[in-house]
């Protein structure tokens, strides 16, 4: 299994088929979200907390938590984390950032950012869907896109493994907030996957 070569960013124009749910919740400053989601995540672990940007900011920038892969015979990760770099219009350099859940293998990337002042639209996830074999070593999600609302794509450090799934509805003004879904750490004799699939709210 080959990896991803690290801090990549492709910058692509793209159309978002949103194929996934959509759903309502409410953000802690009281602005109505809408839940986005996709349809390949993986099966491990529970729903984390939820983070969301301060109010009046949105996501412009990501960066990504990668376990690089470990050799044979050891326990890899992949992808363990997601943070939203959140800012206002008028501050467009950021300053906060909104992190659900992230898991504890690995390194963070270094801020990727949507060039001219786009926002963070969407998102798709690449999974290795779940081996079910002997000595088979499950990792759930190893890599993500992220759609801005100039049309390009930003892509972290992750790996080759798995398949990318469709994309996530888009955004209608921008991303706001994150969730995860977390295989909580097994110990020296489990099967680590930490993250396993993520959920954005739109404000």
């Amino acid at each position: 299994r080959a990896a991803m070569p690290g801090g990549q960013v492709l910058l692509l124009l793209v159309g978002l088929a949103g194929t996934a749910g959509q759903g309502q919740a409410r953000d802690r400053g009281g602005r109505d979200a809408s839940v986005i989601t996709v349809s390949n995540g993986g099966p491990w672990g529970d729903w984390a907390w939820l983070d969301m940007c301060p109010k009046g900011s949105y996501a412009r920038g990501i960066s990504f938590k990668v376990e690089t892969p470990q050799g044979v015979m050891e326990d890899d990760t992949a992808l363990n984390g997601i943070r939203l770099h959140c800012s206002r219009s008028e501050d467009p350099s950021g300053g906060y950032t909104a992190e659900s859940q992230s898991g504890r293998w690995g390194r963070w990337s270094e801020a990727h950012w949507c060039p001219h002042q786009g926002r963070l639209v969407g998102f798709a996830l690449r999974v290795q869907a779940p081996q079910h074999r002997l000595l088979s070593d499950e990792v759930a999600a190893t890599s993500a896109r992220f759609a801005c609302s100039n049309g390009h794509v930003l892509e972290g450090p992750g790996s080759a493994w798995g398949q990318w799934g469709s994309w996530s509805p888009q955004c209608p003004s921008a991303v706001c907030g994150i969730q995860t879904r977390q295989e909580p750490a097994r110990g020296l004799k489990g099967d680590d996957t930490a993250l396993n699939d993520l959920r954005l709210f739109c404000c």
